[in-house]
């Protein structure tokens, strides 16, 4: 409500981080990622040296035996047969039950993604997300057209920190095939490298502000028991969808997994073009700011 006061802060300040939100978008960066990123880049193993941990890499675990987010393994041996490059791993090949277990996943995990992308977007024509409250000047064909646009920038970021980090291994002479690669791989490693650790810094807290976007782009404002339910589900499966899980499938495979895929996969081409260093330029201006300087700390 812009006529309460909040710390005695004038107007344009309470708009700029209440309204706009950079008040939640630097506190989640710096308490809610960054933070943790440099403490475990300095101290790996003791990091890692807690119950914590172990918890978490067992529900990680759980997750992915699971199978919701299977259909990128999926994209992963699609853009295997296209790039002619096989894919390297430890395990031996599934066959019989492990095989079948695998697909049958893989296809749950489809249907899973099919059904929730059908929700958001209908949800989103139908002016049922966060977005129409927000920002109700929006057209809704227009909500849906951002939706996939901030998907696709947070992807390419998600998807440049792994090809970043691939290229480094190479040959200077090898980063890039293209002009947009060779500068963009010149810029990341001017001078004494510290173009990378700035960019994984300014990568962040745009990643986390597109997050917030996307977020409020899939969240549901339907009211169980008002007969509105999308698709007419029952009141309990809406109490359930208005919980996000929707979103959280489709930001997790198609404005993450898969681009971090393709950029495994192909990771100079990746580079190769002009919006990863228009990227690039931008997450180091955002580092540049200081605003998350305090993750050092």
């Amino acid at each position: 409500d812009p006529e309460v006061g909040v710390l005695g802060l004038p107007d344009g300040v309470k708009f700029v981080f209440l309204d706009v939100g950079l008040a939640m978008i630097v506190f989640t960066s710096i308490l809610g990622q960054l933070t943790a990123q440099v403490n475990a880049s300095h101290m790996m193993i003791d990091y890692i040296n807690n119950y914590f941990a172990l918890f978490t890499l067992h529900a990680c675990m759980a997750v992915e035996i699971s199978g919701v987010m299977h259909s990128s393994y999926l994209i992963r041996n699609i853009l295997s047969v296209i790039s002619g490059r096989p894919i390297a791993s430890n395990e031996p090949p599934r066959e019989g039950f492990a095989l079948a277990f695998f697909w049958g996943r893989v296809l749950m995990s489809l249907a899973i993604l099919g059904f929730s992308l059908a929700v958001t977007v209908v949800a989103l024509l139908q002016g049922d997300t966060s977005a129409s409250v927000k920002y109700p000047g929006i057209p809704r064909g227009l909500v849906v057209v951002l939706l996939f646009v901030f998907m696709a920038v947070v992807g390419m970021r998600e998807g440049m920190q792994i090809a970043f980090f691939a290229v480094a291994k190479l040959p200077a002479n090898q980063r890039g095939t293209s002009f947009f690669g060779r500068k963009t791989c010149e810029l990341l490693f001017k001078g004494n490298g510290q173009n990378l650790p700035g960019f994984m810094i300014g990568r962040q807290l745009a990643v986390v502000c597109s997050f917030f976007l996307v977020g409020s782009y899939t969240s549901l404002t339907i009211q169980p028991g008002t007969g509105d339910n999308i698709f007419g589900v029952s009141d309990g499966a809406q109490a359930f969808l208005n919980w996000g899980f929707q979103g959280a499938v489709v930001t997790t495979i198609l404005a993450s997994i898969s681009w971090q895929l393709v950029a495994s996969a192909c990771p100079v081409a990746f580079l190769n073009n002009p919006f990863a260093y228009v990227l690039l330029v931008v997450a180091l201006f955002l580092e540049s700011t200081g605003l998350c300087s305090g993750a050092w700390v």
